[in-house]
């Protein structure tokens, strides 16, 4: 079997990656709040974890991997958004779901296996708290402990104040900050937060709030007398109580996007260990890195802001977006760039008229195999796609693209079926390619006679060159290719 090796966020290396069960691998990962389209940042961690599902599917097989991808469909943007349009927040979160799902989609993504949705995970949101604060880990707002007692004994709270807050007691907890290898005081310092008047500590976070009048609402935890009333879960424990009614205590693999390494997943891990166990949660943290566009943070202020579908609707198809993504390995800060698009859709074009009509093999190369275990490795990959095309494996690059959600039939941009040019020049590729190296050898030795004379018959022939430098070289096919006329050069 394949050795599949993952850089875990929790112990800061590369480990073997060995799953719990074999026949049951697990894989949870944060997704989106929904209340407005998808940005091309959202659309990294999908693509990564795409990849690895992929990957988990190759090596241990379709029926054994189930992949868990959660909506936020709870939240204060949520409740802004409806308020603002006057719309109801399911219409608004249905809405975004649906296009979230066509927007990942287009750039080649599977769905799923699960997808839940927050607010259908509520009474266990309710019960994980009233368990947290009957262990002593959690506890409602102005609710002090009494004096030389357990920490699970509090007073009883005077009812009229309902609703009010549910907290996690941070120190309650000793391993916070394990997963980010910083120390309590260190985040309190970094995070720069303000006491609360319903915090006993700064670095306590919310479980559970209280719904104001039009905001959506639940009935909330109650514990020992005291009952939080009408509210709505916190952030935090979305994910750990659906990931445990999934998955149960212990799973295998934790994904998402390096902002959510602290406090979110950190939260997590506190809150999942508090309730069921230290040795409960996720094996395996894996985070991605973020986004840049032309070099710069992406902002609405630089005005490169842009959505999966803004991207889409300026023509990049989403072939295009996705292979910029894998050029580069996940755990590094990615560049969009309008110029890597370019040599994406270059690189695409070629492929597709080189595999055009050809069966994909049912192996993947073992060397884009390879690179894909060894830590999501998908620049590696592409470059052997790149020997596989030079050598003109026709089958294995097929097979093996497809494997990264590449070159299939679905990603197809209609735009690109291969024109009758192409089919052309195909059958006649390696006599023009020929023509364009013994020109390129002119060139270097400055016989410029032969040079220009090799040029002017394959512009004669509809084929256009673009010196970029002495030895580099564009060429496009026009739909004036005619190889007949490339005979004179042989």
């Amino acid at each position: 079997m394949t050795t599949i090796k993952l850089y875990n966020t929790k112990t800061r290396k590369k480990e073997v990656f060995t799953p719990l069960k074999a026949d049951d691998v697990r894989m949870y990962v944060c997704g989106p709040t929904v209340y407005d389209r998808a940005h091309i940042g959202n659309a990294r961690p999908v693509i990564v974890f795409d990849v690895l599902y992929r990957l988990l599917q190759q090596v241990y097989g379709k029926d054994y991997v189930t992949y868990a991808r959660n909506f936020t469909d709870v939240d204060d943007k949520i409740n802004a958004r409806a308020a603002e349009t006057g719309r109801t927040i399911r219409e608004i979160t249905d809405e975004t779901i649906g296009w979230y799902l066509d927007d990942m989609g287009a750039l080649g993504n599977l769905e799923p296996d699960h997808a839940p949705r927050a607010t259908e995970y509520i009474p266990e949101m309710v019960a994980m708290i009233e368990l947290l604060i009957s262990k002593g880990f959690a506890y409602f707002e102005d609710s002090p402990r009494l004096h030389n007692q357990p920490p699970a004994k509090y007073v009883v709270l005077d009812e009229s104040k309902l609703p009010r807050h549910a907290l996690f007691e941070v120190r309650t907890y000793e391993q916070y900050g394990r997963l980010s290898g910083r120390t309590l005081d260190e985040m309190i310092a970094g995070a720069r937060v303000e006491v609360a008047n319903n915090k006993r500590d700064p670095m306590d976070f919310v479980l559970w709030k209280p719904s104001g009048e039009g905001e959506p609402g639940w009935d909330g935890p109650k514990s020992q007398g005291i009952e939080a009333g009408r509210g709505r879960p916190g952030w935090h424990i979305e994910c750990s109580a659906m990931s445990h009614k999934l998955f149960g205590k212990k799973f295998d693999i934790h994904g998402g996007g390096l902002d959510l390494a602290f406090p979110h997943h950190e939260n997590e891990i506190a809150q999942s260990c508090a309730c069921y166990g230290e040795d409960s949660f996720a094996q395996v943290w894996m985070h991605n890195e973020m986004l840049q566009v032309e070099g710069k943070k992406m902002s609405k202020s630089l005005g490169n802001f842009f959505s999966v579908r803004d991207l889409i609707d300026q023509g990049y198809p989403g072939e295009v977006i996705r292979f910029v993504y894998l050029g580069t390995h996940y755990r590094k800060p990615m560049d969009w760039t309008n110029k890597k698009a370019k040599e994406a859709e270059a690189t695409l074009r070629k492929w597709r008229a080189l595999t055009e009509g050809v069966e994909p093999t049912r192996a993947i190369d073992a060397e884009v195999l390879r690179a894909i275990s060894d830590d999501l490795n998908t620049s590696g990959a592409i470059s052997v796609l790149h020997q596989l095309a030079r050598q003109e494996d026709k089958e294995l690059l097929l097979a093996s693209a497809q494997f990264l959600g590449l070159l299939t039939d679905e990603m197809l941009d209609p735009a690109w079926k291969v024109p009758e040019e192409l089919e052309t020049y195909v059958e006649h590729r390696g006599t023009v390619e020929a023509l364009i190296a013994k020109r390129k050898e002119a060139r270097l030795a400055k016989d410029f006679a032969t040079s220009d004379k090799i040029r002017d018959v394959l512009l004669a022939a509809g084929v256009e060159l673009k010196d970029i430098s002495l030895t580099e070289v564009e060429f496009k096919i026009t739909r004036d290719f005619n190889p007949a006329k490339l005979e004179s050069l042989k």
